[in-house]
């Protein structure tokens, strides 16, 4: 069964072609659950269906990696080993949050904001709502929402 990369995952031996066939085929099915449930939308793709509403680290890790930013990975001891984008639950319900995490010692943290603004503009061009934060220790992050208002045939889509 297919899971999207959420950035806690240990270390593989890198991206294969089936990962990525994976990966597209799931992305593309995704967009497939858009289409049916959204329907009577002026653009029923842009706007997350229930179904990414109620796993939506799933979805918006889903929506990275399908867009080609590469998720952050551990190590068998759990030491970050490489740079990247990781989505982890919030307290808050439909909320989740995107950090750019990276090695210990590594330049992500001064690199997070340009890395965050990309995500942030790819997850906007699906229906997601993305704000960078400053959070404790001066860590960037970003809080993702889905689009408030998915009804109605007259919204105006944001691709």
């Amino acid at each position: 069964m297919f899971a999207a990369a959420t950035g806690d995952e240990v270390a593989a031996e890198g991206l294969t072609s089936d990962r990525a066939t994976a990966t597209k085929a799931a992305f593309t099915g995704l967009l497939e659950i858009r289409r049916v449930l959204n329907t009577g939308m002026a653009d029923p793709l842009a706007v997350p269906a229930p179904w990414e509403r109620t796993r939506m680290v799933q979805a918006v890790a889903l929506t990275l990696e399908a867009g080609g930013i590469p998720a952050s990975r551990l190590d068998a001891a759990g030491r970050r080993t490489r740079t990247g984008y990781r989505v982890l639950d919030t307290d808050e319900a439909g909320a989740v949050r995107v950090e750019w995490r990276g090695p210990a010692n590594s330049t992500a943290k001064s690199e997070a904001e340009g890395h965050l603004g990309q995500c942030a503009e790819l997850l906007g061009h699906w229906g997601w709502d993305a704000v960078v934060y400053l959070g404790a220790r001066r860590l960037r992050f970003l809080h993702v929402t889905a689009v408030r208002s998915p009804a109605g045939p007259d919204r105006v889509a944001g691709r």
